[in-house]
């Protein structure tokens, strides 16, 4: 064998095996790059399930407050009708729709609870607070089912803040949306 052949099987062995670490690192590359465009897409996923579980859970808190309102208006049409009339019918009503607003509460609860799980912090408190106001509402039902006379105007003045607290919680839903 001549200089000449020993030079081309050298320069054939350098290059196939330059060949071979080229491919190596690019198939190293193309994993790598693969693996970060799957963790990428992955956390999209994740951010948008995110932001659509806390919307419906947001969505959730609302609707159920506005029919929880609703009731408590239901409530107050009673407690004026009755100002000082104190008959078995109207201690019935408002038997039956104390039984609903426990009932409608509960649903309040767990819809806050929610929130609460799904953050953010300031979305959770905003719920929360929201939730409380409807303590003054249970008290003042109670209160009138056991004769208390300043009752109906208590219940009258909790609305400003129950609503006041679900403009503050929607305001916060809608800051968290909008970061999420």
């Amino acid at each position: 064998m001549g200089d000449s052949t020993v030079w081309t099987l050298a320069i054939a062995a350098v290059t196939g095996g330059t060949a071979v670490l080229a491919s190596w690192v690019a198939g190293r590359g193309s994993t790598r790059a693969a693996r970060i465009q799957a963790e990428i897409a992955a956390r999209a996923q994740r951010t948008e399930r995110l932001r659509e579980s806390r919307r419906t859970a947001y969505l959730d808190l609302i609707e159920q407050t506005h029919r929880l309102g609703e009731l408590y208006w239901e409530i107050l049409a009673v407690l004026r009708n009755s100002a000082g009339a104190g008959d078995r019918g109207t201690a019935e009503v408002l038997k039956e729709l104390h039984d609903r607003e426990i009932a409608e509460y509960a649903k309040i609860r767990r819809c806050a609870r929610v929130v609460e799980l799904e953050g953010p912090p300031e979305a959770a408190a905003a719920a929360l607070a929201l939730q409380r106001t409807t303590g003054t509402f249970y008290r003042c039902v109670k209160g009138a089912m056991e004769g208390d006379t300043d009752a109906q105007q208590e219940f009258g003045t909790a609305f400003s803040p129950f609503w006041k607290a679900l403009e503050d919680f929607i305001d916060a839903a809608r800051a968290a949306h909008q970061e999420g």
